[in-house]
């Protein structure tokens, strides 16, 4: 695989009111961007180490908007707001404190991420005084500050242990991910990659979009059936001609079809997985795919008692192929013990009945693991980690093995979100819920629209040719 290489944008678009108002929009360099940003919401007499934490707490919130197109997948023509119900201060034309700009130039293209992940992190803040939050409280950084933390503790205090900063990130003009033309029937590329594979994952949650097999980049009559129903499912033109409208509503749905509006770093892995058909599966095989197999497996064998139960371990070993065989037998199909497509198509159809009509939380994939409920309480608190990473507003319990008084805050937030009686005890059900969503988190995480690379992409080129994020 290559190296994922970020970039920090040139210059930002600033909204300047709400996003819905009438309001201008001003273009201001990225750098100059956090200066004012920082002038507005901090004060530069406060603790150069919380002066710090506030700073790249204040990059990576906006690289992230950026970097996830919330504003532009939305249909605006901008990438932030300056409004600070919606993202952070900025006032235009204001003076710049000097020692602030000083730090802004050290630190504008330093951002932090969750570890293992590339997007940068939704670090939301708040003053901590007027206006509480579930993120970095900019007085709270001060005391902490003064205590003797250092930025980097001060980050990990208020989003959890398992972040890391990004240093000296290169700097590249950025624009929309939207190739500039529409796309259609004949067409071939990359875009049309980006299409098929986004359209791929959407189809795991939207069953009635046909899947794209093989994903090759060339806008065939499948990749045409599958646009056309997507747009039919989102209220969009049925013409089968991916435009602004519908290019953007697949990035919405690509990056939030898991339940997550905001993201809200969720985060992209470094080799994402594919979802399109795999190649045959048998006997001997290992990997994502295996586990994919013997999840639905697993769940079919619960209502069909013809099929043997199996545990997910991700190899295609002898109970695998059995299970396979006795569904294949109970189907109709050639009893081979090989899962090619016609048998994967029929494996997922019969895990999606059930799972619509039946599994509590209805979700048609990704796979989720077999519950592994918290054995102790540092489990406990790295799941509840995972799970506020995919949930806007849920505090990241530090990971210390003390059942303190985060720990118990974030467990309340989950059983609330989950409707559950939210009183902080760890009962049976909270922990068969909490190992769900981890499964279920574990393997949403795909990678997004990548921006555009900043040079033309011509047929042929690879991943090797040029490296994007």
């Amino acid at each position: 695989m290559p190296t994922v290489t970020p970039i920090i944008p040139e210059q930002i678009i600033v909204h300047l009111g709400t996003p819905a108002s009438p309001a201008s929009n001003v273009t201001v360099t990225f750098s100059d961007y956090i200066k004012n940003v920082a002038s507005s919401e901090i004060y530069p007499t406060w603790n150069e180490n919380a002066v710090r934490a506030n700073i790249l707490a204040q990059v990576s919130y906006a690289l992230n908007r950026v970097y996830t197109e919330y504003y532009r997948s939305r249909g605006y023509s901008f990438d932030i707001t300056n409004s600070t119900a919606y993202d952070q201060a900025f006032v235009n034309g204001r003076n710049i404190f000097e020692d602030i700009s000083q730090l802004v130039d050290e630190l504008f293209n330093d951002y932090i991420r969750r570890q293992g992940f590339v997007e940068p992190l939704f670090a939301s803040f708040c003053n901590g005084t007027t206006v509480t939050c579930e993120g970095l409280s900019q007085w709270g950084s001060e005391e902490l500050a003064q205590q003797g933390y250092t930025p980097f503790e001060i980050l990990q205090t208020y989003y959890g242990d398992n972040i890391e900063l990004v240093y000296d990130t290169p700097i590249q003009n950025i624009t929309a991910s939207y190739p500039g033309t529409p796309l259609r029937e004949g067409d071939i590329g990359p875009n049309v990659t980006v299409i098929q594979t986004s359209l791929n994952r959407i189809s795991q949650n939207y069953p009635a979009i046909p899947k794209i097999y093989p994903v090759d980049g060339v806008f065939g009559a499948t990749t045409l059936a599958a646009v056309q129903k997507f747009q039919e499912i989102f209220g969009l033109a049925v013409d089968g001609v991916v435009g602004k409208g519908t290019w953007y509503q697949l990035v919405q749905l690509y990056v939030g079809v898991r339940r997550l509006a905001e993201l809200n770093s969720e985060g992209q892995t470094f080799t994402g997985i594919s979802w399109a058909y795999p190649d045959a599966i048998v006997e001997g095989n290992s990997g994502q795919k295996v586990s994919h197999l013997q999840f639905m497996l697993a769940v079919l064998a619960e209502f069909t008692p013809e099929i043997p139960p199996l545990t997910v371990n991700g190899t295609f070993d002898a109970a695998t192929k059995n299970a396979v065989v006795a569904f294949q037998r109970r189907s109709g199909l050639p009893e081979t013990g090989e899962v090619g497509a016609t048998t994967w198509d029929a494996i997922y159809d019969a895990y999606a009945g059930i799972s619509s009509t039946v599994l509590s939380r209805g979700e048609l994939f990704p796979y989720q693991t077999s519950p592994a409920p918290a054995a102790t309480v540092r489990d406990l608190q790295t799941q509840l980690n995972t799970v506020a990473d995919a949930t806007p507003g849920m505090v990241h319990p530090p990971v210390n093995g003390q059942y303190g008084v985060i720990t118990r805050r974030a467990v309340m937030q989950f059983q609330k979100f989950c409707h559950l009686q939210s009183n902080g005890q760890i009962n049976a059900a909270t922990k068969k819920m909490l190992a769900g969503d981890v499964g279920e988190l574990r393997f949403a995480r795909t990678p997004r629209f990548a921006q555009y690379p900043g040079q033309n992409l011509r047929y042929g080129m690879n991943d090797f040719d040029q490296e994007v994020w």
